[in-house]
């Protein structure tokens, strides 16, 4: 009890940190509190402030804030001035997109990364191990963002990049995880009795690596979520990447607010699952 009520006090301080950051970022902005209404001449001075008063630009960020949470421990996530929809339902109409293009993402990542890691750590061959390394080096260098130019102009499904945004790294991980635990004195005894290579796979190197490679699942599930926003906000795609560009041109506070808010909820149950895998949640390669 002592344990969850730790993990459940850290998820609401830092998540609400993220909130009020997000927040501020979006107050301190260049053009907040401007709308496009008030360039209309033909306003007085009045219809202009009656504008600021009912965007809140006259508010100051500790009271809105305040306000703010006061209506979400209500269930109410605001309205997006922007789009002119609660933000509640734009939510539950893109969110669900966005996990589509996450899963698939995961699952080409994962399929590719942690096969070709399978191979290259208990092939003889440096073949594979060079190809496979080589095309992790190269993904790696690549920002989602280009990968998402790239497929934008090659018109190729923009669900794939998150897929190659994880591959890069479940395979150096996975690779350098699995070529250490084939290198253990019971691996070389099993292979010195004769056993075929897939059976020391599966009965002696997978089992010794399963923890830390589930840990590596929880942070690529970050990963693969912080892709998942510029590539849907350059490939058009209708998830909450893209709800958060519109957002962001129109300095919607409400709906950036909560998006802040879930992006970093997200990242902090990937780094628990991590951690209670038991690996330190910070990533790169071994």
């Amino acid at each position: 009890m002592r344990k969850v009520c730790k993990y459940v006090s850290r998820f609401l301080l830092v998540v609400g940190l993220g909130g009020i950051l997000g927040a501020s970022l979006v107050r301190l902005a260049p053009g907040y509190g401007v709308d496009e209404e008030e360039l209309d001449s033909r306003l007085s001075q009045e219809s202009i402030q009656a504008i600021r008063q009912a965007q809140g630009a006259d508010e100051s960020l500790p009271s809105y804030f305040f306000h703010y949470l006061n209506k979400l421990l209500h269930g109410d996530l605001g309205y997006s001035r922007r789009l002119h929809q609660p933000v509640g339902q734009l939510l539950t109409a893109r969110l669900p997109e966005t996990l589509k293009s996450v899963g698939l993402g995961l699952a080409i990542g994962w399929t590719f990364g942690l096969g070709l890691a399978m191979v290259a750590a208990m092939s003889p061959s440096g073949f594979a191990d060079l190809g496979a390394s080589l095309l992790a080096s190269i993904l790696l260098c690549l920002p989602a963002a280009v990968l998402a130019l790239l497929f934008v102009i090659a018109q190729a499904p923009g669900q794939l990049i998150i897929g190659l945004v994880v591959f890069p790294k479940v395979f150096l991980y996975a690779r350098n995880l699995l070529a250490e635990s084939a290198g253990l004195p019971h691996v070389l005894t099993a292979r010195a009795k004769g056993l075929g290579n897939l059976r020391i796979l599966l009965w002696h190197v997978l089992p010794v690596a399963a923890p830390q490679l589930l840990a590596l699942a929880g942070v690529s599930v970050s990963l693969a979520f912080a892709a998942a926003i510029p590539v849907e906000a350059l490939c058009d795609l209708p998830g909450i990447g893209q709800l958060a560009w519109q957002a962001a041109l129109g300095r919607d506070m409400e709906t950036l607010v909560v998006l802040t808010m879930i992006v970093t909820l997200v990242t902090l149950l990937a780094n628990t699952a991590a951690e209670l895998a038991g690996r330190p949640t910070h990533g790169g390669e071994r």
